[in-house]
């Protein structure tokens, strides 16, 4: 049995059981692959996988328990090539975040900027894509860390650190008539237009859809998407009116664009970041996380991993209004 079989066998069942697409996914031959999943299948003496012809159909009640301990040893070889680096002082290799697009378009910028200038030879691969997906990239060991956001609880799955919190905003074109109130907007005027937001927003679970349900109201969604250039762009072709984070207007959208603050609208949000359970931490990493949430140290950090919990929020934890004063404000 070796680390090779065991990380085929992991990637062979993240795929689905899709061979061709776990071969593409750990740079190796289809007929590689299921050679080496036939010769551990051979050393244990049962199947992992039934078959249905030449496809596999799904895993055995013994394949999932190797499976399961497999993860682990993987997850463990892991921790020793990073202690192993560490330990020599090692300032190169790679940092991987699955977040989603907002965060990776408009926050993540500067703090990639600058753990590139500390630590030139280290490169960050961003996987963009919906919050579920991260955080099963993390569960997954796919990932060094997920940056996501929740409007309650630290999300599960990982050793949660607050980032900051933000709010959302209504967005609508400069002569919209939504643009020409003399007050605040109310959740009765938005519920009565079609609306563009991201596709969690379709979600029962979206606080979004809570406070319209919590107002006995059924908001018009007519667009979704997960980029918020998107929801932009539809909102300038007059098809409704956006519903999206603050942290995505930039500067220049405010030349054709009205923003309408939403903070009386809708709960408060706020980002995390996702670090795996019992995992150790590349300097590099510690160094983003310090870049990226300021207000954390490496005690709480490393607190944090050693007993196992999430950092919870104080008042410490900024606002995203607050971050932008000390950047040097808005992005252009």
């Amino acid at each position: 049995m070796t680390l090779t079989q065991l990380r085929f066998l992991v990637a062979i069942a993240d795929a689905g059981l899709n061979i061709t697409l776990a071969a593409e996914r750990v740079h190796a031959t289809q007929p590689g692959l299921s050679k080496q999943l036939k010769q551990l299948e051979d050393e244990l003496g049962f199947q992992l996988f039934t078959r249905k012809g030449k496809s596999l159909e799904t895993i055995t009640h013994a394949g999932g328990h190797v499976l399961e301990r497999a993860r682990i040893i993987l997850a463990e070889a892991a921790n020793i090539r990073s202690l192993a680096a560490n330990l020599r002082n090692e300032a190169r290799g790679d940092l991987r975040i699955a977040t989603t697009h907002t965060q990776a378009r408009f926050v993540l910028t500067h703090a990639i900027a600058t753990l590139s200038r500390v630590y030139p030879q280290v490169s960050v691969h961003l996987q963009p894509g919906r919050e579920s997906d991260a955080l099963a990239l993390l569960d997954g060991g796919h990932v060094d860390m997920a940056i996501v956001s929740t409007s309650g609880a630290p999300p599960a799955g990982g050793i949660a650190l607050p980032a900051y919190r933000w709010n959302r905003i209504v967005l609508v074109p400069r002569d919209h008539q939504l643009a020409r109130l003399p007050r605040e907007l109310t959740l009765d005027e938005l519920a009565a237009e079609p609306l563009i937001s991201y596709d969690s927003s379709q979600k029962p679970e979206s606080s979004l859809r809570r406070a319209f349900d919590n107002a006995g109201l059924r908001p018009q969604i007519a667009i979704t998407a997960a980029d918020a250039d998107l929801i932009k762009t539809y909102v300038r072709a007059g098809l409704g009116v956006g519903v999206l984070a603050e942290m995505a207007l930039l500067a220049r959208d405010t030349e054709d664009l009205r923003a309408l603050p939403a903070d009386h609208l809708f709960s408060r949000c706020t980002t995390w970041i996702v670090l795996r359970r019992e995992s150790v931490l590349r300097e590099y990493v510690l160094e983003f996380v310090e870049r990226f949430a300021p207000h954390l140290d490496r005690r709480d950090i490393t607190r944090a991993m050693a007993s196992g919990t999430h950092v919870t929020e104080g008042s410490a934890v900024p606002h995203w209004r607050e971050r932008q004063q000390v950047e040097g404000g808005v992005a252009a």
